[in-house]
């Protein structure tokens, strides 16, 4: 079944309520619309749904497969004020729209599995733990982040986040997204090409340049001066988790990892050689041990 690409309008949950401006929501969606095995995939900070088309290919025959634009990327609305991109009850806030508006609540049939890359992982770990939804997630998928993210990361991201650097051509645009992505580890020219395609936004002036808002660089900013520390939630995280670390991330580091297996209990470590920050789950290995995870049976869960 082919991809369908939709849309659909939330209200916003702004940090000091002052934008009540009504935005849309990107998504595209794999698969048996009717399918209750659901697999929501969720991207990194800069990135948009598109980097999962690969792995929706793949999965689509089994699950019905969702993946979203967070706000501020891909084709999703940009926010009004843009400390709320700092503001992480929205982003739960959106999530829960998007389920309700797929049909994912309320339906004990529905098997949920949840797939995040860097940040979309800890939407998905905040997700799980919501007080009011404890089963809500079956299992989830987090590719190279941890509950803990050090702040010299944070800076470091800063380096190209929200810089705004304009390309006289999309090859130039291509090659510039393969430097500063490096760390994805060995991705064929086509990948590569597919990558830049979704992450191009081609100005009027006829330049291209990064498909989010720079706006975003304001979730960086507070949080260059202090490492971000959430063993809280990690300590309450109680469903199979499946954690994907970069052998060379600089987000991920190896002690965070030690101690996030000490703390839980269904989580198991895959590391993946000569790769940084973050896998992307593009690569055929990668799919399959995703797949291979989330399709395993109940009893075995593949991994535990």
């Amino acid at each position: 079944m082919a991809m369908r690409l939709n849309r659909f309008p939330i209200h916003t949950n702004s940090n000091n309520n002052s934008d009540k401006n009504t935005r849309y929501i990107t998504y595209t969606e794999w698969g048996d619309p009717d399918n209750l095995h659901i697999v929501v995939c969720v991207h990194g900070l800069t990135r948009n749904c598109r980097d999962f088309d690969f792995l929706a290919k793949e999965l689509e025959s089994n699950c019905r497969v969702i993946c979203v634009d967070i706000v501020g990327r891909g084709q999703s609305d940009w926010l009004i004020n843009i400390e709320d991109y700092d503001h992480h009850p929205l982003y739960v806030s959106d999530t829960i729209a998007l389920l309700s508006h797929i049909g994912a609540l309320g339906n004990s049939a529905v098997q949920l599995d949840w797939v995040g890359i860097s940040m979309g992982g800890l939407i998905g770990m905040i997700m799980a733990i919501q007080p009011e939804s404890p089963d809500l997630i079956r299992r989830l998928v987090m590719s190279d982040i941890g509950p803990l993210i050090p702040a010299i990361a944070l800076a470091e991201m800063l380096d190209y986040v929200g810089k705004e650097p304009h390309f006289n051509s999309f090859k130039e645009f291509k090659e510039h997204i393969k430097e500063i992505s490096s760390s994805y580890g060995h991705l064929t020219d086509a990948q590569w090409h597919h990558l830049a395609v979704h992450s191009a936004r081609k100005f009027d002036n006829g330049t291209y340049g990064f498909n989010y808002d720079p706006g975003i660089v304001e979730s960086l900013k507070k949080h260059t001066s202090h490492d971000i520390n959430m063993w809280k939630q990690w300590n309450t995280l109680s469903i199979p988790t499946l954690v994907l670390h970069g052998e060379k991330s600089n987000v991920l580091h190896p002690e965070t990892v030690a101690e996030m297996q000490v703390r839980g209990a269904m989580v198991q470590i895959i590391e993946l050689p000569n790769i940084g920050h973050a896998p992307m789950l593009i690569s055929n290995d990668q799919i399959i041990l995703v797949k291979d995870y989330l399709l395993a049976p109940e009893s075995t869960t593949g991994f535990f």
